[in-house]
């Protein structure tokens, strides 16, 4: 189906919301995995994958470890793009903007809503550090689960980020290559600027 501009809606968060359901009903494996693109205060980049957690008052949420890679280039640079990929419905979205923290509490509020498990991980970890073995970590959480029966607590260097758009680009896949991409650019007023790209 073309991705036309005259069927395009002035809001790209309807359409995200519109492509990301249809991945989802589509059976696409894991639609919330997106490749996180940051880079250093010198511009040296890094890329991986974070589980996308909604949009927020029209920002793309996920959560991390503030002290990791990722947590120390927002810190110092905080731009950052993401990617949506879904072959189930041949969409790709990209979105670039900058970058914030979430406050401790909303942090605090999804973190006790992962799986225990997950929680005492994340205590336990400190990400992209070197670590000596797996055993040191099956360890340190064995201790934890001792010392924190009931409440896991937040861990201090961990919570999450919203991504405000300064542009969504949205791609379809379509035959001999002549792909539709369309593009949506913040202006100053607020609104939306719509353009197609070459593809």
């Amino acid at each position: 189906m073309p991705l036309l501009e005259s069927e395009a809606p002035d809001d790209p968060l309807d359409l995200f919301s519109r492509w990301y359901g249809d991945a989802q009903r589509a059976g696409a494996p894991q639609p919330d995995a997106i490749a996180l693109a940051t880079a250093s205060i010198t511009g040296e980049p890094s890329a991986r994958m974070v589980l996308f957690k909604g949009i927020e008052d029209g920002a793309f949420v996920f959560y991390s470890d503030h002290g990791s890679r990722k947590g120390k280039e927002l810190a110092t640079n905080p731009r950052a793009a993401v990617v949506f990929y879904w072959s189930a419905t041949r969409h790709q979205v990209r979105v670039s903007g900058r970058v914030r923290k979430l406050s401790r509490a909303a942090s605090a509020a999804y973190f006790h809503s992962r799986p225990r498990g997950a929680q005492l991980s994340a205590l336990a970890s400190r990400q992209s550090r070197v670590v000596r073995s797996r055993e040191v970590l099956e360890d340190a959480v064995l201790k934890l689960a001792k010392r924190y029966p009931d409440e896991v607590p937040l861990p201090r260097d961990w919570g999450g980020y919203s991504l405000r758009p300064r542009w969504i680009e949205f791609w379809e896949s379509r035959e001999d290559r002549l792909h539709d991409r369309l593009r949506y650019v913040k202006v100053a007023s607020g609104g939306w600027r719509l353009e197609r790209l070459s593809p």
